[in-house]
């Protein structure tokens, strides 16, 4: 059995434009003011949860904008623009684009699951080729008051997605044809120290013109903690094994095909994974979807792939929803799923879980 989560009545849209960046941090933090800090709040309490003081907090905030300052000063001062519009301190900013890191030091409150599949399809029209993705955010419930949809203009490339409340990035498309989906795998090395994935988000959706420059943006960026990032335009598709040992390109399904849970799929970062996280899991859910897609290899729409994300009682837990009566940090459920066509420039955003697409709002961003 599953049980529902409580989800908002009106989910906002973020919009910020301008080529200052502390300008359009400040536009964002603006527009949510009257609700950033209860993300911070709710964060709090998981991070309270996983044994992390209210010092350690504001420490590791203030280290993740040294972190971000000293590789990308404009970042920083987004974020900095953020906690100004919203009336927080920025150290408080800073711990919430870095709570992959913050919450990495806990055994207690586990990190939230996500599938992700990407596919070669059929071009515009049906003449060439492109890629189209497809993923659920599965993350603690006490955050789905928490996320947004966002349209940010003024950098380098302007982009379009989903992101948490004063988060600058997670899962989007952006003006050159870039796509990202996200997700988070654990290495035992994670620490603070570097740009915090969420951060390396937003940089390469700001920034890459092409899946090649955003994996050199990525490989030039103090990385120390642990995510998937799967980036795909037109004419290319990567799948990233993020890591605080390197930064390594993991194999696709088959031809045409990419999918990714939440356990690495390169030797190197693999051979020091915190399995406790999310094994047997995330390979329950792998070689589901593998099985389904080897089934399904005509699905290359955006709604076959939405359709092999739906799954029920009695199936791993692709389709995510949260066990009755469990506690605090270990309550997961599907808030999200994200369709993305980089040659579109569009964001399909989902507010459900993939069993919801016809009865839950959607919104569609275009870049």
């Amino acid at each position: 059995m599953t049980e529902p989560f409580a989800r908002p009545d009106h989910r906002p849209h973020v919009a910020a434009t301008g080529t200052d960046p502390r300008e359009r941090g400040r536009a964002r933090g603006g527009r949510l003011a009257t609700t950033l800090p209860g993300a911070f709040e709710a964060y709090g309490r998981l991070f309270a949860a996983s044994g992390i003081t209210p010092a350690e907090i504001r420490e590791d905030g203030l280290r993740a904008l040294d972190a971000v300052g000293a590789h990308r000063p404009g970042l920083r001062e987004q974020i900095e623009g953020v906690a100004e519009g919203a009336g927080m301190a920025d150290w408080q900013v800073g711990a919430l684009n870095a709570r992959t890191e913050i919450l990495a030091r806990s055994r207690t409150v586990p990190p939230g699951e996500c599938s992700t599949v990407v596919r070669r399809a059929a071009g515009p029209g049906g003449t060439g080729r492109t890629h189209l993705g497809v993923q659920t955010w599965d993350w603690h419930v006490e955050l789905s008051p928490y996320w947004h949809t966002v349209n940010s203009a003024g950098a380098a490339h302007d982009y379009a997605g989903l992101t948490e409340h004063g988060i600058l990035a997670k899962i989007g498309v952006n003006s050159a044809g870039l796509a990202l989906h996200f997700n988070i795998l654990g290495h035992r090395a994670d620490r603070l120290g570097g740009v915090p994935v969420h951060v390396l988000a937003a940089l390469v959706l700001e920034e890459a013109e092409s899946v090649g420059h955003a994996v050199e943006l990525l490989r030039a960026a103090p990385v120390t903690s642990s995510g998937s990032f799967m980036l795909f335009d037109r004419e290319r598709a990567v799948l990233l094994d993020l890591s605080p040992v390197g930064v390594f390109e993991a194999p696709a399904l088959t031809d045409g095909t990419w999918l990714r849970t939440n356990h690495f799929l390169t030797p190197a970062p693999a051979a020091e994974e915190k399995t406790h996280l999310y094994q047997p899991d995330s390979g329950e859910r792998h070689a589901f979807l593998r099985e389904r897609l080897a089934r399904e290899a005509a699905a290359t729409t955006g709604q076959d792939l939405l359709r092999l994300l739906v799954t029920g009682p009695g199936e791993p837990p692709v389709t995510c929803l949260p066990a009755p009566g469990s506690p605090l940090g270990h309550r997961w459920a599907s808030l999200a799923t994200v369709l993305l066509d980089p040659a579109a420039r569009t964001a399909h955003v989902l507010d459900g879980t993939p069993a919801e697409h016809d009865t839950r709002p959607w919104y569609e961003l275009r870049a």
